[in-house]
C-alpha cells in the first residue's frame, strides 16, 4: 500500500483526548458495563413544539427543498437582528453585521482563517473549548494561552501576556459563561478586554453558546435587563473590534439541526462571509425556519431547560458533597468542573478512562481542555436527576476503592 503524505497542517490535530475517552467507553460498554455517560454536552432535552411544527410545515414545501444562498437567509437574519437588539439594547443592521453558520463552531473555526497569517498569535483561554485550536492550526497560526485560575474567579490576566506575543497577535478569543470551568463574567471584564484589544490592534472573539444558560444566584454577580450574561457588544456598541457567535444548540435544545450565526464588526462579518462562500452554501431552510420560530416565539422553553438543569445542578452537587467530594455550585452552564481528589491531580485522563471502564460512569478530563485544566474533571448534566443521583453512587465506589 502507497504511504500518503498529508499536510503539516494536521500535526497539531492528531493527539485527542476525547477519542482516547470513546474508546474507553467502547471497552466499558463491551464489558458489559452500562455507560451513563457524562462527557457530552449535548443537551437531552427536546426542542420546542413550534419550533419542530415549522420546520414541519417547510417539508412540505417544494421552494424550500433548493440551495439557499446568502440573500435567501434574510428573514433569519432580520429575526436575529430584532431579537439581539431586544436582549441587549444594541441596533444590529441584518445586512452587514449578521452571518448565518452551521453552528458556531463553524465560525470559531473559520474565522481565524480571515484574520491569521501563519505565524500570528491568537490568544485562547486555557483551559477552553478545544475546537477554537483547531482553526487556529488550519490557518498557521501560533497559539498563546492564557491560563484561568480559580484564584482569579477563572478569567485570564490580561498583563500577564507577554509584550513579544501581543507584537505578534492578532485576535483574542473569549467565552462567558465559560466551558469548561462554568464561570461567569461580568460586563466590566468585557469593558477591560476591549479597552486591552484596542490598545494592541486585537480582533476580539466572543463565543457565546451558554448566553441564556445561567442560574438565579448569577443574577446579582452579572447583573442585566434580563436573565441572560452579558454580551460583548455592550462592551464594544459601536462594533469596532468585536464579533459573536451564538448557537441553538444549547438554548434551544437545537444542537443536531446545526444552526447558529455570527454578529459584529461589519468587515468581521463580510471576511467570514468570504471563507464560508469558499467552502459551503446555507443548511437547508426549514432549519431557518425552525430557528426564527424559537427567536420569535414563546421563551417558555428556554425558562424551562434553566430550571430542568438548575434541578439537575442541585442533585448532582449535593450527592457529590456527600460522599465527601466538595465542588463548587456553578452559577452557569449545563456542567460541573470538580478538583479531583488524591491520588488524581496530576491525571485527569487516567482517572476518566478507569472511571468509565470500572463503572459505566464518563466524564471529561480536564486535560483535554487545555493544560490548566489538569487537575479537573467535567460532568455534563445531560441525565435526569436520578442518573445523576446513581453515577455519584458508582463514582463514591470507585473513589473509595482507590
Amino acid at each position: 500500500m502507497i504511504k500518503m503524505q498529508f499536510a503539516q497542517r494536521l500535526e497539531p490535530l492528531q493527539a485527542n483526548v476525547f477519542a482516547d475517552m470513546d474508546q474507553a467507553k467502547a471497552r466499558a460498554r463491551a464489558s458489559g458495563k452500562e455507560i451513563i455517560d457524562l462527557s457530552l454536552g449535548s443537551s437531552d432535552l427536546p426542542a420546542s413544539k413550534h419550533v419542530i411544527a415549522a420546520i414541519e410545515a417547510s417539508l412540505h414545501d417544494p421552494s424550500t427543498h433548493g440551495y439557499l444562498l446568502f440573500h435567501g437567509t434574510q428573514a433569519f437574519r432580520q429575526a436575529v437582528a430584532e431579537s439581539y437588539t431586544q436582549k441587549f439594547g444594541i441596533p444590529v443592521d441584518p445586512e452587514t453585521e449578521v452571518q448565518p453558520l452551521i453552528g458556531s463552531q463553524e465560525g470559531t473555526a473559520h474565522l481565524p482563517l480571515a484574520i491569521l497569517n501563519p505565524g500570528d498569535f491568537a490568544l485562547l483561554l486555557d483551559p477552553g473549548y478545544p475546537s477554537h485550536l483547531g482553526g487556529v492550526y488550519l490557518a498557521g497560526g501560533q497559539i498563546y494561552a492564557m491560563p484561568l485560575l480559580a484564584e482569579n474567579n477563572f478569567l485570564p490576566v490580561f498583563g500577564d501576556i507577554p509584550t513579544p506575543v501581543l507584537a505578534q497577535a492578532r485576535m483574542m478569543v473569549l467565552s462567558y459563561p465559560h466551558n469548561p470551568t462554568t464561570a461567569i463574567a461580568p460586563l466590566s471584564f468585557f469593558q477591560e478586554a476591549v479597552a486591552f484589544c484596542r490598545q494592541h490592534n486585537l480582533v476580539l472573539v466572543h463565543d457565546f453558546p451558554y448566553a441564556d444558560l445561567i442560574f438565579p444566584e448569577a443574577i446579582e454577580k452579572i447583573p442585566t435587563p434580563h436573565s441572560i450574561a452579558p454580551s460583548v457588544l455592550q462592551a464594544d456598541p459601536n462594533k469596532d473590534i468585536s464579533i459573536e457567535f451564538f448557537t441553538f444548540s444549547k438554548s434551544y435544545n437545537m444542537g443536531g439541526f446545526r444552526i447558529g450565526y455570527a454578529i459584529g464588526n461589519a468587515q468581521l462579518i463580510k471576511a467570514l462571509r468570504q471563507i464560508k462562500a469558499m467552502v459551503d452554501f446555507n443548511q437547508y431552510r426549514g432549519i431557518l425556519n425552525g430557528a426564527i420560530a424559537a427567536l420569535q416565539g414563546s421563551q417558555d422553553g428556554v425558562k424551562g431547560m434553566v430550571s430542568t438543569f438548575q434541578k439537575r445542578r442541585d442533585a448532582f452537587v449535593q450527592a457529590l458533597n456527600r460522599i465527601g467530594w466538595q465542588v463548587p455550585v456553578p452559577l452557569a452552564t449545563m456542567y460541573v468542573w470538580a478538583k479531583l481528589p488524591e491520588p488524581w491531580q496530576d491525571n485527569s485522563v487516567q482517572f476518566c478512562i478507569q472511571l468509565v471502564e470500572e463503572t459505566g460512569v464518563a466524564a471529561s478530563p480536564g486535560a483535554g481542555f487545555g493544560k490548566a485544566g489538569e487537575g479537573y474533571v467535567r460532568f455534563a448534566l445531560v441525565q435526569e436527576p436520578a442518573v445523576l443521583e446513581l453515577a455519584v453512587e458508582r463514582i463514591a465506589g470507585f473513589i473509595g476503592s482507590v
